[in-house]
């Protein structure tokens, strides 16, 4: 009898070891308010607009993914002794308002099923962290503490500026991550293609791919938060380089925290935020386009909740190539936003946001104005 209890306790020690060296977790935000959205002005680029009329369009109704994404996911550790781990993290967007899956606008990827992520790797305090598969690039992953609100509020985050930093992802990648070295921490990452299934590249003809470079610096240390990002991307067909460099800080004096940032873009735009208009956002090559970009944001305790505020502008310094000869032209756009998060408890809380641009997506005359308040809930 006495042999029996043993057993079942070294069993039952066992299993709870086993348990404790592989994890897995399910985790989500739900993000879901109501708001209103106007845009209009001119929608076109000539200088002359000849022919053009204003326009006026309106929303108001329910608003999701405002603050943050509306996502589920896992993810998951399993110890393989002597300080190194197995990890993996797939994640799914998705639209509160009607179920559907996220990340996936395009015919050719309308059916990702982790659209936000979907990793494999291998992990250590000594040598760092390294990931394979579609993930977000080293900017967006260390600009999110340089931004007032976080990469997230819509027209409102640090990436309708500096677009590189917009939560780029990028299919095919490797990623490499080393440990936090007194607060510096550097990453580095290569996409075979940036989006869609990598190809075949044919003897003879130019590589269908179109494959992307991503590195940064960042530092968190005290009041203290800096970040430095580079990034590109390319084809062979395409013939130039889509490239972006950023930097930025943040420091905290207690009763407020000034954040930041300036950048430059050159021959394109990485992450083109959505105002509404009929430009087309995601990537978008333009030779010859120069942007020089701008932070300046506050955020500070306010009663219970957290008041954010910040100014980011994208300057057009040059105009596309193909532009030459034409009367086509461009504006600074530039975005005043407010905004107020309060914490119900640990895992939600409301939050309200006003946000005005003007020279919305470079057009001389076109402005988004958005209100909105919202419930977050975090599982």
């Amino acid at each position: 009898m006495k042999k029996t209890l043993l057993a079942a306790a070294l069993v039952a020690g066992f299993a709870g070891v086993a348990q404790a060296e592989t994890s897995v977790t399910l985790y989500g935000i739900l993000d879901g308010g109501i708001g209103y959205q106007q845009v209009k002005g001119n929608t076109s680029y000539s200088a002359s607009r000849t022919g053009a009329t204003d326009s006026k369009a309106t929303k108001t109704g329910m608003i999701n993914g405002v603050q943050s994404g509306n996502r589920w996911g896992l993810r998951g550790t399993e110890d393989l002794g002597n300080g190194l781990q197995a990890i993996f993290q797939v994640e799914s967007g998705f639209d509160l308002g009607t179920g559907q899956q996220a990340q996936s606008s395009s015919s050719t990827n309308s059916d990702r099923l982790f659209g936000r992520q979907a990793t494999l790797g291998l992990q250590s305090d000594a040598w760092g962290r390294l990931d394979v598969g579609r993930q977000t690039n080293i900017g967006s992953k260390y600009f999110g503490a340089i931004d007032p609100f976080a990469q997230g509020f819509g027209q409102a985050n640090i990436g309708a500026a500096f677009t590189a930093v917009n939560t780029v992802r990028w299919d095919n990648m490797i990623m490499y991550q080393t440990p936090s070295f007194s607060g510096f921490q550097f990453g580095a990452g290569y996409s075979f293609r940036t989006s869609g299934t990598q190809q075949f590249k044919i003897s003879g003809n130019d590589d269908p791919n179109n494959r992307g470079i991503t590195t940064g610096l960042r530092y968190a240390n005290g009041p203290l938060t800096a970040a430095l990002s580079y990034d590109q991307t390319k084809t062979s067909s395409q013939g130039f380089t889509v490239r972006a460099w950023n930097l930025g800080a943040a420091y905290d004096f207690e009763v407020v925290k000034l954040h930041l940032a300036y950048g430059q873009t050159r021959n394109g735009l990485f992450a083109a935020e959505s105002f509404g208009s009929q430009l087309p956002t995601g990537q978008i090559n333009a030779e010859g386009l120069k942007i020089n970009s701008y932070l300046v944001g506050l955020s500070a305790p306010l009663g219970a909740g957290k008041i954010l505020a910040s100014w980011h502008m994208a300057d057009p310094r040059s105009n596309p190539d193909a532009w030459n000869g034409t009367d086509l032209d461009t504006d600074k756009q530039q975005t005043y936003s407010l905004g107020y998060t309060y914490d119900l408890s640990k895992r939600t809380n409301v939050y309200a946001l006003g946000s005005y641009t003007k020279h919305a997506q470079f057009l001389p005359d076109a402005k988004s104005t958005v209100i909105g308040v919202g419930l977050r809930h975090r599982f």
